[in-house]
């Protein structure tokens, strides 16, 4: 059957668990006739809707999300300003020094916000704006902002952007003057000028530090694995941490203060220390006036750095704690290895934080604490026996960008959705529970849970995501009188309490079952992972990533944080409930009735408005659909198992935009040079029109090793996907 691989023991197992009771075999003749189970037109109208389903499952509480199931109950996120409106991409909170009155905001677009200090605010003013200067997309933007120490006296604020320069694309630090209640954009003197090689690892926070001292952080230059060699390059500004003095500001120049290692030569004199890969963001104690970085990792591993001037932080020969490249020799003389680090089964992208100097939450007190973009999650270290160790504060729904700290010490997180929210004791609403086996939910049938229940609606989509070969049943339950909203890209967004869950079988064995679903905030969505037993009568619930050989293949069942760095608030979270992948018919196990899967969320009403015509005309189409181009299937096929990641605010990195809805031209793809490296390729482009071996997006998805695509939970290539988009690359004459 067209648009289906691996699923004649789903078929089977859905006749063995619904055995056709009398209703259905009305509802089946009904549907035979041409009715929808609800009736006829007298007149013999044909083009009545047929539903697959009588009415709406009776949910109750059986397969409902319970509210809230932090990991570690020590702190709670709060919205501070209820009535805020959202923030466009914020990277970067301040107050003015000396100042409590009022939160400064850099949004990565270009501009920076102001608002009052008051929980009731409802308002933004705008405090400049030179979005028409700044190179934005992916990595770059407007990324810093610094009040001068005497900002009060002086009125000057330091910017760090990227732009267009005489050589390309160029980091800038700039200096803007205050008039009347806002920055000057016509003030600009530029401090600082570095030509960027590549458009990420732009870094691009800048501070003022207690020595008075403007501290700048860049990072390697970009790609990837620094293949300019910058980290250790002590003659390039890049994969530092800079330090310049620019005494009171008035020559809007700098000079080099003499505690730097370079100054009488030898490198850079600009350097405060070097190593770095991309320090996102930083901060110095305000107690100790120590330097600690979050600076992110290349493909396995994030740190936390405690800066000293005059120290080597080890990259490119070292990742973390670990040896990048173990061919090249590894020595490790002379660098200074991170306090901490994580891998990737916990985030992707640390974001480093500030040490907690408030009294809010007193257990926190002198602790540093950081985050994770991709992840959401927040740690704190916890210093004994001479050394530092995580503990994991909270997992959130966030992508944390940037954290804030006020004068009085307590502690801010940004998302980057728009929203802001503070660290603060938790209280004791939290309730519910997960239950260790699968057969504690009310999503099975007692004592079958391979079975789905009669309070859960079964589905199906058009493109499969691809998951070495597994074949799939998938779910979905929404609290009763609750209702799915389409929005504007076509994407359902469930409720609050909604459960989506999917069972995995390899060779018709089921060996893992899935479920994601909707806590209460700040928990927000959130995955959990169940490991089938091999009698295939229960499965454990699993708190960490785990691999397992199964009929000679590993299998990865993905820990909860890897879980969401797939379904990510950009691609609307559940992935697969979408208009375009439900938008086809499907035969309802409890029924027998074969319906348009839309029609039938129609008829029985958990939708909250009607579905339009045009809404009603999307499609995405399967890969072994035959009657369908190459290229709608091979861009139906990147939209599923690629776009998650690679769209506009997407984990992905670059300015690549797989999207089906999404112009060709519009891709970021056609004629682009890669930034994550060429594989070796001489030439190489992520899409070379006609010439799929020359074309990196291909060559990932039919690579096993560190380089493959998608990086997490695949190690199989799927030989039937690569051959329609090498179909497709081939196929094309030109990128217009």
């Amino acid at each position: 059957m067209k648009g289906l691989r691996n699923v004649p023991e789903q078929i089977q197992a859905s006749l063995i668990v619904y055995p056709l009771g009398y209703l259905t075999i009305i509802l089946l003749l009904a549907s035979m006739l041409g009715c929808n189970g609800g009736g006829g037109s007298d007149s013999g109208d044909s083009t009545q809707t047929v539903s697959g389903l009588a009415s709406r499952p009776v949910n109750g509480l059986n397969c409902v999300a319970p509210d809230y199931t932090p990991s570690t109950p020590a702190i709670q996120l709060s919205k501070p300003y209820p009535s805020l409106p959202s923030l466009n991409q914020p990277v970067a909170m301040y107050m003015a020094p000396g100042d409590s009155s009022a939160w400064y905001v850099v949004q990565q677009p270009g501009q920076v916000v102001r608002f009052a200090n008051d929980p009731a605010v409802n308002s933004l003013s705008t405090f400049i704006d030179i979005s028409g200067r700044v190179t934005y997309g992916g990595e770059q933007g407007l990324l810093g902002m610094a009040f001068h120490p005497d900002y009060a006296n002086n009125g000057f604020v330091y910017l760090s952007y990227t732009g267009q320069g005489t050589n390309g694309l160029e980091s800038r630090v700039s200096r803007f003057k205050l008039n009347g209640q806002a920055l000057d954009p016509n003030s600009e003197q530029i401090v600082l000028r570095l030509d960027q090689p590549y458009s990420n690892h732009n870094g691009g926070q800048i501070a003022f530090g207690p020595d008075g001292y403007l501290y700048i952080g860049f990072g390697d230059g970009g790609s990837g694995g620094d293949p300019q060699g910058n980290g250790q390059n002590t003659g390039t500004l890049l994969g530092a941490m800079l330090r310049i003095d620019v005494g009171d500001g008035t020559s809007g120049t700098y000079s080099i203060p003499p505690g730097n290692p370079f100054v009488l030569g030898g490198g850079a004199p600009e350097i405060y220390a070097w190593g770095l890969r991309n320090p996102w963001r930083w901060s110095f104690d305000r107690q100790t006036g120590e330097l600690w970085v979050g600076d992110v990792g290349q493909n396995a591993y994030e740190e936390i750095d405690k800066l000293e001037v005059g120290k080597n932080y080890g990259w490119n020969i070292m990742e973390g704690l670990h040896c990048y490249s173990p061919s090249s020799g590894c020595n490790q003389a002379g660098l200074t290895l991170p306090v901490a680090e994580y891998d990737h089964t916990q985030g992707v992208a640390v974001t480093g934080g500030y040490v907690y100097r408030g009294t809010e939450v007193p257990a926190l007190q002198g602790l540093y604490i950081y985050g994770d973009y991709g992840s959401g999650k927040i740690w704190a270290l916890v210093q004994g026996n001479n050394q530092y160790s995580a503990m994991q504060l909270i997992d959130t729904a966030y992508y944390i960008p940037s954290f804030a700290q006020a004068h009085d010490g307590e502690l801010y997180v940004l998302d980057m959705g728009g929203a802001i929210y503070k660290i603060q004791a938790a209280g004791n609403s939290q309730t519910g529970t997960i239950p260790s086996l699968l057969s504690g939910w009310g999503c099975f049938e007692q004592g079958v849970p391979e079975a789905f229940s009669s309070s859960v609606i079964p589905y199906d989509v058009n493109t499969l995501l691809w998951s070495d070969n597994a074949g799939k049943d998938r779910f979905m339950a929404i609290p009763d009188t609750a209702t799915i909203v389409i929005d504007g890209e076509g994407r359902f967004v469930y409720p609050v309490g909604s459960v989506l869950g999917k069972h995995f079988r390899l060779n018709g064995q089921l060996v893992e079952t899935r479920l994601i679903m909707r806590h209460q905030d700040p928990m927000g969505w959130t995955g959990y992972s169940y490991e089938w037993n091999v009698a295939g009568t229960d499965a454990v619930l699993l708190t960490d990533a785990k691999d397992k050989t199964i009929g000679g293949q590993v299998w990865h069942y993905p820990s909860p944080t890897q879980c969401m760095e797939c379904h990510t608030q950009v691609a609307g979270i559940t992935l697969g409930p979408e208009l375009g992948q439900l938008n086809r018919n499907f035969t309802y196990p409890s029924t027998g009735i074969t319906a348009n899967q839309l029609d039938t969320y129609e008829v029985i009403g958990i939708l909250g408005s009607a579905l339009s015509a045009e809404q009603k005309a999307t499609h995405l189409y399967a890969i072994d659909d035959t009657s369908q181009s190459a290229e709608l299937r091979a861009r139906s096929y990147l939209h599923t198992n690629c776009a998650m990641c690679h769209q506009p605010g997407g984990t992905g990195g670059g300015n690549m935009d797989l999207r089906m809805a999404t112009a060709f031209a519009d891709m970021g793809l056609c004629g682009v040079s890669p930034l994550q490296g060429d594989l070796g390729i001489t030439g190489a482009l992520l899409l070379d029109p006609g010439h799929s071996d020359n074309s990196i997006l291909y060559q990932r998805m039919i690579s096993t090793d560190v380089s493959r695509m998608p990086p997490l939970a695949t190690s199989v290539v799927d030989a039937q996907g690569a051959a329609v988009v090498r179909e497709w690359i081939d196929g094309l004459g030109a990128c217009s």
